[in-house]
């Protein structure tokens, strides 16, 4: 068989994937702290038809090897983790991080997750909660309760909840906590804007209460309170990379029509 029929099989595949991908992103165009995904693409190893011959001191030059490439795979599906754009809501409980830090969630068992969704809101029992209910996590990995006896708040860029009891402000107990992911592309996406860590992010888990925002050595980043960040998706960038990916569907469809038709004419030449 035609080893160009298989290359051309690998390629539509490969480019199946980027166009997944693609329709994500831009399906996630508005989705709060969304990061975009992108594909890489690398050549499966080739068939060596002969191998190199060494230079014979001055009697003979050195000859090169003949290899044919077999076709393409992925070798990765990576998250890009750029700062998306800041969106002002005036809301106070709706916070950026202005630098490569993660807020930190967990649910009733009290697993923790990721995010860099903002969107938080004041539960019935005045737990600091996301979209999905899970709560924020503070200095010390303990769930955020504001005291009944707590008329308003606002949030420092460091996490520091400022409260006014009895017309009286200060800084609470409470401090939103931050943490630094070494390789952010480890994480495992769990949906509902969370991540996971995983043996390859290398979350400091040591540092998951220290909301140290202004340490540039940690480069959490500060807390932006009344804004958003929004998704970095580049709309002009995915539809760039669709044609991209439509044509090189179809250049290697055209691919295993040509091998077809050259397998037409073999099959053809006993009659």
């Amino acid at each position: 068989m035609l080893r160009s029929l298989y290359s051309g099989v690998s390629g539509m595949r490969g480019f199946q994937t980027k166009l997944d991908v693609i329709g994500n992103n831009i399906a996630n165009v508005n989705t709060i702290g969304f990061k975009s995904g992108r594909v890489m693409f690398q050549d499966i190893l080739s068939q060596t038809v002969s191998g190199v011959t060494a230079p014979n001191g001055a009697d003979s030059g050195g000859v090169n090897a003949k290899q044919i490439g077999l076709g393409s795979t992925i070798s990765a599906v990576d998250t890009v983790h750029t700062q998306g754009s800041a969106m002002t809501t005036n809301v106070a409980t709706d916070l950026r991080i202005a630098g490569d830090g993660f807020f930190v969630v967990q649910d009733a068992t009290g697993a923790q997750y990721l995010t860099r969704s903002g969107n938080f809101t004041l539960d019935a029992n005045r737990n600091l909660v996301n979209a999905e209910g899970l709560r924020v996590t503070s200095v010390g990995g303990e769930p955020i309760t504001l005291e009944a006896e707590v008329t308003a708040f606002t949030i420092a860029q460091d996490g520091t909840i400022m409260t006014t009891v009895n017309g009286v402000t200060g800084p609470s107990d409470w401090q939103i906590a931050v943490t630094k992911v070494s390789n952010p592309n480890g994480l495992e996406k769990v949906g509902g804007n969370l991540y996971r860590a995983t043996p390859n992010s290398d979350v400091e888990a040591e540092d998951i209460g220290e909301a140290l925002a202004n340490d540039p050595a940690r480069g959490t980043g500060a807390i932006i309170a009344g804004q958003l960040e929004m998704s970095n998706v580049d709309l002009t960038s995915e539809f760039t990379e669709m044609i991209v990916t439509q044509r090189g569907f179809q250049a290697n469809s055209r691919i295993i029509t040509t091998s077809d038709s050259i397998l037409e004419e073999v099959v053809n030449l006993k009659r």
